[in-house]
């Protein structure tokens, strides 16, 4: 069965390490975070610790790893660590960083898959909402002869394809269904370069943390001893060898298509950008991380086009309620008539589903109107402020700790569409900003299937229930 809710980490970890490029030492420590935070990262080492969301919106540099910069923080080679994360299924997670660059360890995605299996996968209490790909998506960038398109999918697929016109590596194709074979297929592959690519990058101090132990380095003609010292007082060694036209040192691959396999693992961390998990068909012909950004960026712009979509909520009648109306009419002081959430199906620190069933039989409908009966558009703000109080007094304690919330302000209120018996409201409540002084603002939604019926924003204040009962 498919892992329908997000997924953090257990306990924190540390790794340390050198950065590929800038060669300087980092220690990353990788935290568990809240049903619905994402993934982020923040830059302990600079004034005011900032936080920057890992977002496609916020990269500035692409040329031989995916960099990073908002907010006065800079984070580069964020690919590997982004891509173990979501191989792995973790969708809440806070990188704290000593320096800007992640250490590169030995170029692939494993002590970070080993660190993550290490300290164990906690199921959070919300559901992961996919966003599906219902259309093609190409993206071509001509001059690089790079090809990229998603095409309609119900999994996550990728499909990569290489030819560097090189007697080593060949014409190379890797393919994954799903991310559940991640660890086994993928986790392992490591970033690769050719020899001819290696004092270029050295002269554009791009590689000063490169070793022969962190990156396959291909060799696509013979060497004379002299190149061959060369390279070796370059990366610090004794010795450098090539028996034949291959692999640097002989490093033996992890799989006869390696480089393919990791151009895929760089794909799954690139488009992890996109802030979605996404359930499309992904192709991609020659890919690099500058396309890789260029085709999150795509994809990004067309859920944001078509986001309505991804934001409402799916209620399926046969999945247990996460509370039932025993726990509701506990934390809840209203009664009938007057208690209009039958369930709660979804819940985070930050936002709550609730459900309430229109019935003929709702007393309202003796006045509202008897030959027409609607809903009155009254009851849906009432029924989306007990959904949130669900959410601010199951936060502030549970029944136990004896807390109401009262209405403040309604603010940008809109009804779209009649709601009548037989109707299912599926009510939303949002967190706007954080609970301060026990002001509550919410952003409020309730939907009839995929349509809405009925918006507002809304303020409570949150009242100790003994205060109340003193006055």
């Amino acid at each position: 069965m498919e892992q329908i809710n997000q997924q953090t980490l257990q306990s924190e970890f540390t790794i340390e390490g050198v950065g590929l490029h800038t060669g300087v030492h980092t220690t990353m420590t990788v935290q568990p975070a809240n049903a619905g935070f994402g993934i982020k990262f923040q830059r302990i080492d600079l004034p005011g610790e900032p936080i920057m969301k890992a977002d496609v919106d916020y990269v500035v540099d692409t040329s031989r790893g995916t960099t990073l910069e908002h907010n006065g923080a800079k984070v580069c080679t964020v690919e590997h660590i982004l891509s173990a994360l979501t191989g792995m299924g973790i969708d809440n997670a806070l990188i704290k960083l000593s320096a800007e660059e992640i250490p590169i360890a030995d170029g692939s995605a494993k002590v970070f898959v080993d660190a993550i299996e290490r300290v164990g996968i906690e199921e959070q209490n919300a559901k992961r909402i996919y966003f599906s790909i219902d259309t093609n998506l190409t993206y071509i960038d001509e001059e690089k002869n790079v090809e990229m398109v998603a095409t309609p999918s119900t999994d996550y697929k990728i499909t990569t394809m290489i030819d560097f016109n090189s007697n080593v590596l060949g014409t190379q194709h890797a393919y994954i269904k799903g991310l559940k074979n991640y660890k086994k297929e993928i986790a392992d592959c490591r970033t690769f370069c050719f020899l001819h690519e290696i004092e270029y990058l050295h002269s554009k101090n791009l590689i000063k943390g490169g070793d022969i132990d962190n990156a396959i380095v291909v060799v696509d003609r013979v060497l004379s001893d002299e190149e061959l010292n060369k390279l070796a007082k370059l990366f610090n060694r004794e010795k450098i060898e090539v028996k034949q036209e291959g692999i640097l040192n002989n490093v033996k691959l992890h799989h006869t298509n390696e480089p393919a396999r990791h151009k895929l693992l760089d794909i799954v961390g690139d488009l992890t950008l996109i802030g979605y998990p996404i359930k499309a068909n992904i192709i991609a012909y020659r890919p690099g991380h500058k396309t890789n950004v260029a085709f999150a960026k795509k994809i990004k712009e067309y859920i944001k086009k078509n986001k309505n979509m991804l934001d409402v909520p799916v209620y399926n009648a046969t999945e247990p309620a996460i509370f039932d109306i025993n726990y509701i009419s506990k934390l809840l002081p209203h009664r009938y008539p007057f208690l209009l959430v039958d369930k709660i199906i979804d819940l985070s620190d930050n936002h709550v589903v609730g459900i309430k069933n229109i019935t003929i039989n709702e007393p309202c409908f003796m006045g509202h109107f008897p030959d027409n009966p609607i809903f009155p558009g009254v009851l849906q703000l009432e029924a989306l402020a007990q959904t949130g109080g669900v959410l601010v007094l199951n936060n502030q304690g549970g029944p136990e700790k004896k807390f109401d919330t009262y209405f403040l302000k309604i603010d940008n209120a809109r009804f779209k569409q009649k709601v009548m018996p037989g109707d299912t409201l599926i009510l939303k409540m949002e967190l706007i900003s954080p609970i301060r002084r026990g002001i509550c603002e919410m952003k409020g939604t309730a939907y009839v299937g995929n349509k809405i019926v009925c918006e507002a924003d809304l303020m409570a204040q949150i009242v100790p229930r003994e205060s109340r009962e003193g006055k």
